[in-house]
């Protein structure tokens, strides 16, 4: 028992020296959540944790307990006293874990209601389309703070005929069909808007949100099955191609995102040979600058969004990650020297000076 006694005293110091605050440390490796449903998600996590940890403690209390107070006495072939067959004890030890699972379950249903919720008064909604390797955000419908509201839809249909809309050079060359030639069927189901951001293999795409709004985001794949996952979120939804087809809800919402700043976003499903090199950025911006952004972008539909993200002065390339890089670098220790990923503005920049 002293051995036990003094292992627990090393692991709380460790804890204390590492400079952990207590509330890091009651994450218990989780990220810090940006959204009210990512609090209640770890809320869930951490009392889950903590019921955890005290059974296994209990446990191995009871295994050392035994092994102390019960074993064999020199010199006496006498077995301990036996309590098999004690119904009420065993009755206990039966009983107890449901009630545990119970209260788990109940919990978990709970906090899973909340975060699936979701209401018609959103101010954003956000085409989100994953394809092999990378993603499309288009801006389907804004509310402005002043009560004014956008329409960005343009229209469903598969990524390969629009191409061919679009492309009047084209000079009759054969486009490629879905999975880069793989798949014949088509994608009528994809969204698309007049504002929308495309990233590629050399540029990180940042989807701009504002902070304190509810927003939608609807998924869909081009190609095969994927997954939009912003850690700082705590959760992650499958991208699948043909949602209807296959039963899936591909609507989600987050009442808010709390505060600014720049969170990367990954895919979270095996979809290929660079499936660790596909991500994006979720910009988080007051939602002034999220309007400013919105009627940039409107007014002026040849510019990038790099330029956008100047104009309301916000760093324009992604800060959190780099093309095909797979590491999750925010803090400028890198060789690529990304710089703080929780502040992103421009300095000596004022919005709309650049207009």
């Amino acid at each position: 028992m002293k051995q036990v006694g003094a292992l627990v005293a090393l692991g709380i110091g460790a804890l204390l020296l590492s400079g952990c605050d207590a509330r890091t440390a009651m994450r218990f490796g989780w990220p810090e959540g940006v959204t009210p449903e990512a609090e209640k998600m770890g809320e869930l996590w951490t009392w889950s944790v903590i019921a955890a940890l005290l059974m296994g403690i209990l446990v191995w209390a009871l295994i050392f307990w035994t092994i102390t107070f019960h074993r064999a006495k020199p010199g006496k072939d006498v077995f301990p006293r036996q309590t098999a067959y004690n119904v009420p004890l065993e009755l206990t030890y039966t009983a107890i874990p449901f009630v545990i699972i119970a209260v788990l379950f109940y919990f978990t249903v709970v906090v899973q209601n909340d975060v699936e919720s979701k209401t018609d008064d959103s101010k954003v909604v956000v085409d989100v389309t994953a394809f092999q390797w990378n993603w499309k955000f288009g801006y389907r419908e804004v509310e402005f703070t002043d009560g004014s509201r956008y329409d960005g839809f343009e229209g469903e249909g598969s990524p390969f005929e629009l191409q061919a809309r679009n492309e009047a050079s084209h000079h009759g060359e054969e486009l490629p069909l879905p999975a880069g030639g793989r798949d014949d069927d088509i994608r009528n189901y994809l969204q698309f808007n007049q504002i929308e951001t495309v990233g590629s293999s050399n540029e990180i795409p940042v989807l701009v949100l504002p902070t304190g709004q509810r927003i939608e985001f609807e998924i869909a794949a081009a190609d095969v099955i994927h997954s939009f996952w912003v850690p700082e979120f705590l959760f992650k939804r499958d991208v699948m191609p043909f949602p209807e087809q296959n039963h899936s809800d591909n609507v989600f919402q987050i009442s808010s995102i709390d505060r600014e700043g720049a969170f990367v976003g990954r895919c979270a499903e095996m979809c290929g040979t660079y499936h660790s090199m596909m991500n994006f950025e979720v910009r988080a911006v007051s939602p002034e600058k999220f309007d400013a952004y919105i009627r940039y972008r409107e007014d002026n539909p040849q510019a990038t969004n790099a330029q956008a993200l100047e104009e309301i002065c916000e760093v324009p390339e992604s800060v959190t990650t780099v093309p095909f890089d797979t590491r999750r670098a925010t803090d400028g220790d890198t060789p690529t020297d990304l710089g703080d990923a929780s502040n992103t503005s421009l300095p000596n920049c004022t919005v709309g000076a650049n207009g």
